[in-house]
């Protein structure tokens, strides 16, 4: 009769631990057959959440059998983990220098009015003076053990990219914001300027995007791309530019300007996916997150926000104004709707 193996439930941590140990190796046992890498290492390795698991994972201070893992991965039992400590530099200093435009703030979220230029997470060639610097500056609760280095951030915006966004107080309201934007239930409107005159009303662009072949530090549409869609409606037109109102059904990094551009309108001032060409000499790329819809985890309440234009931008538009009477945009019906999907190689 072949042996049977026991079913031994792994130990745990100290309660009282505080930290993860200097380094710690643990082999699965049978009772983790089949769970996810990450749900494993929440039930039996510790007071850490199921999130910071996941960053510690993503930050490769976990490693599977000696290599990269992936916090979905499922065990069959039998290998090794090891746990590494994060290192003291990953710990992010507050910055009270940077003013903090706060729009709406409770319990659990706080929305934000970010000025263009400044990068929202730490990132190489951007460890310092960033969004998150001056948020645990003003909320401290925010710092993570696990050395996270983008703790509360639900959404960002690119550097040159102003306006409004939320932040988690907590990682289960980080959690709570996520659910709410993978399902859509979160509304963010942007205001764009893009170059040449767009003649449909409305339309909506439909164009998967990826990491851009030849340039990596871009991106592109293509066809092995994820999926991204982006809906607008022209507010004014111009001899040369265009003033559009934009949503985001789904979020891809640089997805506004990639999009806009793959049509033939970048977003003016524009150097990476245009031409840089601006009206009244703007430096940075027209694009503002006007409008914000979410559900508050705290209240339960949906909360509406906007933000007005910032001044670098209302003086461009101010400056074509003057030099040109605008066409104003006639009301158009939801049903005359022009679909770009496809137009783009």
């Amino acid at each position: 009769m072949p042996e049977r193996r026991r079913r031994v439930r792994p130990a745990p941590f100290e309660a009282g631990a505080s930290q993860l140990p200097a380094t710690t190796v643990h082999q699965v046992d049978l009772v983790g057959c089949g769970m996810r890498l990450d749900a494993y290492l929440t039930q039996f390795l510790g007071k850490h959440s199921r999130s910071e698991w996941h960053r510690l994972i993503e930050s490769e201070s976990v490693t599977l059998n000696g290599g990269a893992a992936k916090a979905a991965l499922r065990l069959a039992g039998g290998e090794r983990i090891e746990v590494r400590p994060v290192a003291s530099h990953a710990v992010l200093e507050p910055d009270p220098s940077i003013v903090l435009d706060v729009v709406y703030e409770d319990a659990l979220i706080v929305v934000i009015n970010k000025p263009a230029g400044l990068v929202v997470h730490p990132a190489p060639g951007n460890e310092t003076g960033t969004l998150v610097h001056a948020l645990l500056a003003r909320f401290p609760e925010l710092q993570d053990p696990t050395g996270e280095q983008r703790p509360g951030i639900v959404h960002r915006l690119d550097k040159d990219t102003s306006g409004l966004m939320v932040v988690g107080k907590t990682v289960d309201a980080v959690a709570e914001l996520q659910r709410q934007m993978q399902r859509s239930e979160i509304k963010k409107r942007y205001r764009l300027l893009v170059a040449g005159v767009l003649q449909e009303p409305r339309g909506t662009i439909e164009a998967p995007i990826g990491r851009d072949r030849f340039h990596r530090q871009k991106m592109a549409v293509r066809p092995d791309g994820r999926p991204a869609t982006t809906e607008f409606v022209v507010l004014e037109r111009f001899s040369r530019y265009t003033l559009v109102d934009a949503g985001l059904p789904s979020g891809r990094t640089h997805q506004l300007r990639v999009h806009f551009s793959s049509i033939g309108h970048p977003v003016a001032a524009d150097r990476t996916y245009g031409s840089g060409r601006a009206p009244g000499g703007l430096q940075r790329q027209f694009v503002h997150s006007a409008e914000l819809t979410l559900t508050s985890p705290a209240t339960g309440r949906q909360e509406a926000f906007a933000a007005p234009l910032p001044h670098d931008l209302e003086r461009a538009l101010t400056a074509l104004r003057t030099a040109e009477q605008p066409e104003p945009a006639p009301a158009v019906p939801e049903t005359e709707l022009t679909d770009f999907s496809g137009s783009a190689s």
